[in-house]
């Protein structure tokens, strides 16, 4: 018994061990800066932040497709939609992703925020094209067909919509800064005199829901949808601004949280952000990703050295994945 015993270990072991391809390792970035305990239960002590993908011009937008495994993600000088998976790295997935006119020209021409709606459709914020529009092809079989889902406010072409959300009633909330156009604030085809917050109802119609935000940039909901989160990535009101949600509008704006007085040597500003389902924000901000819970505290702060633009969860929300100007990120969550 025992001559037979030993060899069925030896061939157990083998055919375990071929069953656990060893996972390819990472270079890591940055640092972790712990200001309160509670993001020991957020990010494990060992967590490292490492660069899964870069050589990109400016990275936005990420969004992770639970159904094929994979990270999406937009350069926007590029005019391209990217995919990353564990497998095969960084691989060209939409371009152009955008702009799809023929005239030539120049700035930030690209998608940036990206989402789903409830029926797995890809939204984008075509900065190139000035609207929010639905990808018409699957995500399987990308396709640079785009269904226009709105471009006007008030008969008036948008500046460059930048970050959307969307809730569980299929309404689409999005912002629109001047980034996109050329000449930024001062570009001759800006035909709105304001930076809103949109809000695209189910029928379609358009409602601005504020306009007293001077660059409204990343958005997202607090768990329940009653509170909508709002960052203004204007170097003079760095803040993230709260307000809670009443049908059509938004009531009771406040700050939540404020950047100002932030060292400018720290690159970056408030911007792209996701919140957990514990109400914990995680926001790209002066010096890296910061994550402060529902209260405004807080709680830690991933440090790099470019400025991070946006960030996105895996579907079981323990991995972060950021989006870090020439580098897309990934850090390991507790959940």
């Amino acid at each position: 018994m025992k001559k037979l015993f030993i060899p069925l270990l030896l061939v157990t072991c083998i055919a375990g061990c071929q069953q656990k391809p060893q996972e390819k390792t990472y270079q890591t970035t940055g640092s972790i800066e712990r200001l309160d305990p509670a993001l020991d239960s957020i990010i494990s002590k060992d967590a490292k932040i490492e660069i899964i993908a870069d050589s990109l011009d400016w990275s936005e937008g990420p969004l992770w497709l639970e159904g094929q495994n994979m990270l999406l993600f937009s350069d926007v000088p590029q005019n391209t939609i990217y995919k990353w998976t564990a497998a095969q790295g960084m691989q060209v997935y939409l371009e152009p992703s955008g702009y799809t006119d023929t005239a030539q020209r120049g700035g930030e021409m690209g998608s940036n925020g990206l989402t789903l709606d409830q029926n797995g459709k890809l939204i984008l914020c075509q900065c190139g094209n000035r609207q929010v529009a639905a990808m018409d092809a699957s995500l399987d079989q990308p396709a640079a067909k785009f269904l226009p889902l709105a471009d006007r406010y008030d008969g008036h072409r948008f500046n460059s919509p930048n970050d959307v959300v969307v809730n569980s009633a299929g309404e689409i909330f999005f912002t629109d800064p001047p980034y996109g156009l050329e000449k930024n604030m001062d570009d001759p085809k800006k035909e709105i005199p304001f930076q809103g917050v949109y809000k695209i109802k189910a029928n379609g119609d358009v409602i601005l829901l504020t306009d007293s935000i001077t660059r409204p940039n990343g958005i997202a909901f607090f768990p329940g949808e009653k509170t909508l989160l709002i960052a203004n990535s204007d170097p003079d009101k760095a803040n993230w601004y709260a307000y809670d949600v009443d049908g059509d509008k938004l009531v009771n704006g406040r700050i939540l949280l404020s950047a100002n007085g932030y060292d400018k040597k720290l690159k970056g500003l408030p911007d792209g952000m996701k919140i957990d389902r514990n109400g914990n924000v995680f926001s790209a901000g002066p010096g890296g990703i910061w994550i402060f819970n529902k209260d405004g505290k807080i709680l830690g702060k991933l440090h790099v050295d470019n400025a991070t633009s946006n960030c996105a969860f895996s579907a079981d929300q323990k991995t972060l994945y950021i989006t870090n100007d020439m580098y897309v990120l990934r850090v390991r969550l507790r959940s």
